[in-house]
């Protein structure tokens, strides 16, 4: 980024501990250039721009109170972090985010051993992350201090709360930070809980009740029960009050909701927090998209951005290209929708993405058959699974990388029982910017192993809908596979709904000598016949297998019987995905002869990183111009033996 420019203030070599020396005056003006920072970068790169906006304050106090060095920090799903970047000796780089061998998206050890304590891309980790360091804290002998952030979305995820049974039952030492940035308190109820816990949470208070409680279990014979009635009221009285019953509950001790964008209340409130032996939750209210009007205004659309303007907030129109389809996404929610027009026993489902699934106007349309259940994919899962059980065909609609947390589900919960769910996943393959956490690059490796599953890849846009239409008639789990982006291929109007004969795939290209078949799945298929076509040979045919369980066997036996070479090109992971089932069916088969082999995937030596999806695709050579140069050179190698 040639015009970046950094503010002075960030250009402090002492940063972050000079942050605890500041003034108040001068920490507000670092929130300030700060965020400049953050909508300069993120204007250019793309990014998580609403959610880091909101919680500046929240960095700069917990660097006031805490010593990043040595106390761990860890921050849920690392929406959240570009404040803590930018603090963390990465200012200089923060022009990189997001890019390729830049800075990434999310807290990366890697890239940050002293500060970056646990990678954050998928939700609802950091609970149980902190408790296991606090835990390691006490065996070690040590006394950091550890504190988890995480917002009010990520804490609808079970494993969060798994993680706050645990840790009140072990009574460590640790603080977790609920950020909530929605509105769902009103200001009424939270003013007085905030007036409440502001009193009842003083660390004066709970030593008070501590001190007290102990004499009162000294008292002979009936200590116990007054201390069990006098413990009861406290939490009674203070829980009926405020929205902390449940953590009180859970073995926390509760403050909060506090104003988690002024800076001296919650630099006060993590000093009490600090003091106090036991869990404590410390419940802040941020506001999404802070100092950035169209962010504050629209927090939602500015979660997450690609490139825009930052005086207007404006996001440019991309230029159309006539030979681009329209996207996976959208052509599944009109699929999707159509259908269910016609068939009343459909049932979309998601984990909090509606609009990135494609469902925003299933949900318009059909209110009463979408169910968003928030970051809670294992839950969907078996949450389908039961409404299948009764008639009904649930489809599952998750990102690829998030269907990884419900393997169990998928098992034991579906297909075990071998139920009728389909799951779309969508953002398939490798996805660019958001990186290793991201891509979307091993489900054809768990999916396939799974008895009873069928599983599918569309090529294009206009492929997807026979695919839904199919999985929804089989009255089997089916998975379809796919990314977001769209296809560079032309694409007819959908006209009409056909069935897909299970495990049989399509010859879209037949060479007139027959050395070499590329066998594609899924949207590289388009990409595989440019290629084809710029290697300038007649001796390359091009087979769309598009099912991967069932593969279809009778077309491979006879590819296999009739060329000397077999490419197999697949955006997943080599091992285990489509290319290992081909090989495992014609090896078992003896169908492998004298054939020669090529397979071109994800490698498996280390997950990939981040940046451009195109970027990405020529470094594992799954792009135009590298497939073509690899076709030709095999070509060559087939041909003269």
């Amino acid at each position: 980024m040639a015009d970046f420019t950094l503010p002075k203030s960030l250009q402090d070599e002492n940063l972050p501990h000079s942050v605890k020396d500041m003034s108040l005056e001068e920490k507000q003006q670092l929130a300030c250039d700060i965020r400049q920072t953050i909508i300069q970068v993120v204007a250019k790169n793309g990014g998580h721009l609403a959610p880091s906006l909101g919680v500046v304050e929240l960095t700069l106090a917990l660097l006031t109170v805490f010593d990043p060095s040595t106390d761990h920090i860890i921050w849920d799903v690392g929406h959240q972090c570009y404040p803590w970047k930018l603090l963390t000796k990465r200012a200089k780089k923060f022009n990189t985010l997001r890019q390729l061998h830049g800075l990434a998206g999310f807290p990366k050890i890697s890239e940050s051993p002293e500060f970056d304590r646990f990678v954050g891309g998928h939700a609802s980790v950091s609970i149980s992350a902190g408790l296991g360091m606090a835990m390691a804290r006490d065996l070690n002998g040590t006394h950091e201090n550890v504190i988890s952030v995480i917002g009010d979305g990520a804490l609808t995820g079970g494993l969060a709360f798994e993680a706050l049974n645990q840790a009140g039952a072990l009574n460590k030492r640790m603080i977790v930070v609920l950020n909530e940035n929605g509105m769902s308190i009103s200001n009424n109820v939270g003013a007085l809980s905030q007036f409440l816990s502001r009193n009842l949470a003083h660390k004066n208070f709970l030593t008070f009740k501590e001190v007290t409680g102990e004499l009162l279990k000294r008292i002979p014979k009936i200590g116990d029960t007054l201390y069990n009635i006098a413990d009861k009221g406290e939490k009674s009285f203070k829980t009926f009050f405020t929205q902390g019953m449940i953590f009180e509950a859970l073995g926390f001790n509760y403050i909060g909701p506090i104003d988690g964008n002024n800076l001296e209340e919650l630099i006060r409130h993590l000093e009490i927090a600090k003091e106090a032996e036991k869990p404590i939750l410390l419940h802040i209210r941020t506001k999404k998209g802070l100092g950035y009007p169209p962010a504050e205004n629209n927090p939602s659309r500015f979660h997450r951005v690609p490139g825009f303007e930052p005086e207007t907030g404006l996001v440019p129109t991309p230029k159309i290209n006539a030979e681009q389809g329209p996207g996976f996404t959208k052509i599944f929610g009109k699929s999707l929708c159509e259908l269910a027009s016609e068939d009343k026993k459909i049932v979309a489902i998601c984990a909090a993405m509606p609009d990135g699934t494609g469902l925003g106007e299933f949900h318009s349309r059909f209110p009463d058959r979408f169910i968003d259940v928030g970051i809670c994919e294992e839950h969907a899962v078996t949450f389908a699974a039961g409404m299948a059980t009764r008639g009904l065909k649930p489809v599952v609609c998750i990102y690829s990388t998030f269907l990884q947390r419900a393997y169990d589900q998928l098992i034991h919960d579906v297909c075990l029982q071998n139920l009728p769910v389909v799951f779309c996943l969508d953002r398939s393959g490798l996805v660019g910017e958001d990186g290793a956490s991201h891509h979307g690059v091993f489900d054809l490796t768990y999916l396939r192993s799974i008895p009873h599953m069928h599983v599918m890849a569309p090529r294009d846009e206009s492929d997807l809908p026979d695919c839904l239409y199919t999985a929804l008639q089989l009255g089997k789990p089916c998975a379809i596979r796919y990314p977001a982006m769209p296809t560079h291929a032309k694409i007819d109007e959908h006209t009409e709904y056909k069935l897909l004969e299970v495990g049989k795939g399509e010859m879209l290209l037949e060479a007139e000598q027959k050395d070499v078949c590329v066998v594609a799945v899924g949207h590289r298929v388009h990409t595989c016949i440019e290629a084809i076509k710029n290697t300038g040979k007649n001796n390359i045919s091009l087979f769309d297998a598009r099912w991967v369980r069932p593969l279809p066997k009778d077309q491979l036996t006879e590819l296999a019987q009739t060329y000397e070479g077999l490419i197999f090109v697949e955006e997943n992971c080599r091992a285990g995905g489509f290319s290992s089932a081909c090989l495992e069916f014609l090896v078992d088969a003896e169908l492998m002869g004298n054939c020669k082999i090529l397979r071109l995937g994800i490698p498996q030596e280390d997950f990939a990183e981040h940046g451009p999806v195109e970027e990405l695709r020529k470094i594992y050579g799954l792009d135009a111009e590298s497939l073509a140069k690899q076709f030709a050179e095999f070509a060559n190698m087939v041909k003269n033996g």
